[in-house]
């Protein structure tokens, strides 16, 4: 909520000649209040007039209202400024210097932490802990969307403060009486927990969640068996599909059996299309050279060490050659962008069939379309999440990548295009995916892993004073070198930030099941060390 101060002169009593009186004495008017929602925001223009003041526009929806102006007499314009960038993007207009345009509120952060407390954890002991902090979590998106009137006037902002620092002792809650807007960071982490992995789901365990008829059953509780343990590499064949959404998790064998038929014939009737090009169409048909030309080229060059693809003319390399064109048919609109090779080459190292390859790919590319879409609104999305939430569990490592040129955490950016797949060795690349697409313990899982490597990185950062170049170094060139270690703490790290989020009154060992730890020293293999 933002308050407005009303200056009113007090009234004189002085006839004529009598000494000046005093510069007039500003005062509160009671009931002088503004608010809105920061998603309703759509531009704020700074002008001076002696002192600074700001005129809010809301967007079109509101019909472009504006609302009265906020006069900063005793200056701190720029403070409140820096308040709102921190939760939200203002640019410069190209065209007017003093009018600060707002990007759109996007609430994909929100829905990832709401999906904390997803009913698929209601016979998680953990659960139990997780009332209090929901309601935080509640409070903080609110605080960023702004408050409805009936709220303030039910729930004084001293009240609510109260109330957070009960529910969550770790919490720092700055209020201000001017100009009227609180910053909540979290101070500490506390210890990191030592939490253990379950073994890999077998066949074994898997044929006793389906039913005679080939049903799945105990879906939630599979799902949480697979993300504390993953699947064992025989299984993932079978298993990848009912993950990625290309066989229903409700369907039959013969159900199963039925699809699997309609979606080859499909498939090889889009394979057709590109297969059927001849050379004189082709010259006439640039996308598609292009398509070809960029396909041949990344395919050349993608896991070559592999055994799966080692060697010249695999046949490994010939399906993922026919699978990326093949797409190129199935999504005119996208195509074929450098690095999609990167999603495909794992999926199709464990179907071995590039029907049933395809499909799945298809469905890890409907998670994956906005990284590589012309405008990249999925990759500056997540590179403004993933500030938030990085502000959120750090702020001081925050404020310094900030002062070295690299808060808009670039760095991260090939973490977060192809989801690790070069950071990783294979196997782990395997493990962490399956991992993910249980959805567990939210939609943005792959933030907080962000997060995790990076505070496992922060003290050397920090300590050492790194500027921009040798932050890059670290986050990107040295990654690649050590991965098993910093993969192995890093995760570590992960269970830490996450317990925190969930669990602030006790880790409990048991929030994130993605790692396994044994001895801070011995690294890990498939994140599957048991103790």
């Amino acid at each position: 909520m933002v308050h407005t101060v009303q200056f009113r002169k007090k009234p004189s009593n002085s006839g004529e000649g009598a000494p000046p009186k005093p510069a007039p004495i500003p005062e509160k008017s009671k009931g002088s209040r503004l608010f809105f929602r920061l998603s309703d925001l759509a531009s704020v223009r700074v002008k001076e007039e002696g002192w600074s003041y700001l005129v809010f526009t809301l967007r079109d929806r509101n019909m472009g209202v504006e609302l009265p102006a906020l006069h900063f007499h005793q200056g701190g314009s720029e403070g409140f400024l820096d308040c709102l960038r921190k939760y939200m993007l203002l640019t410069e207009s190209t065209t007017d210097a003093s009018l600060l345009q707002v990007s759109p509120h996007s609430r994909d952060m929100s829905q990832s932490f709401e999906n904390l407390l997803d009913d698929r954890f209601s016979q998680d002991p953990v659960t139990t802990t997780l009332g209090g902090f929901s309601r935080v979590t509640n409070y903080l998106f609110d605080a960023l969307r702004g408050p409805d009137a009936e709220l303030l006037q039910q729930r004084p902002v001293g009240e609510v403060a109260d109330l957070l620092n009960e529910a969550i002792p770790g919490l720092d809650i700055n209020q201000q009486e001017e100009p009227g807007f609180e910053v909540i960071t979290r101070i500490d982490l506390g210890v990191r927990p030592t939490v253990r992995r379950r073994e890999p789901v077998g066949a074994e365990e898997w044929n006793t969640n389906m039913d005679p008829e080939g049903r799945m059953r105990n879906i939630s509780h599979l799902k949480q068996t697979i993300f504390k343990g993953g699947l064992c590499h025989v299984l993932r064949k079978e298993g990848w599909k009912f993950l990625l959404g290309y066989f229903p998790w409700e369907s039959t064998q013969e159900e199963r059996s039925r699809l699997t038929r309609r979606k080859t014939d499909e498939y090889f009737r889009m394979k057709l299309q590109w297969k059927s090009v001849s050379e004189e169409q082709e010259k006439h048909n640039s996308m598609f050279r292009d398509h070809r030309s960029l396909i041949e080229k990344d395919v050349n060059r993608t896991d070559r060490t592999n055994t799966f693809y080692e060697g010249p003319d695999n046949p490994g390399l010939i399906l993922l050659h026919d699978v990326l064109m093949t797409y190129c048919m199935y999504d005119f609109d996208l195509g074929y962008v450098q690095g999609i090779s990167d999603l495909l080459s794992p999926i199709l190292y464990v179907m071995e069939n590039e029907v049933d390859a395809f499909w799945c790919f298809v469905s890890f590319m409907d998670q994956m379309h906005q990284n590589f879409e012309e405008q990249m609104q999925g990759m500056k999305t997540q590179l403004i999440q993933l500030s938030t939430l990085l502000r959120l569990l750090d702020l001081s490592f925050w404020n310094y990548l900030g002062a070295q040129d690299s808060g808009h955490l670039y760095f991260c950016f090939r973490w977060l295009l192809i989801r690790f797949k070069r950071e990783l060795s294979f196997p782990d690349v395997l493990r962490l995916w399956e991992v993910m697409w249980t959805g567990l313990p939210c939609q943005n899982f792959h933030l907080l892993v962000c997060c995790a490597i990076l505070d496992s990185e922060k003290h050397q950062i920090m300590e050492e004073q790194y500027g921009f170049n040798e932050i890059l170094k670290v986050c990107v060139l040295t990654f690649g070198v050590y991965v098993c270690v910093h993969l192995y703490l890093s995760l570590c790290v992960c269970a830490r930030l996450v317990g925190v989020i969930l669990t602030p009154i006790s880790y409990l060992g048991c929030v994130i099941y993605v790692i396994a730890c044994k001895d801070a020293l011995v690294p890990f293999k498939s994140f599957n060390i048991l103790p």
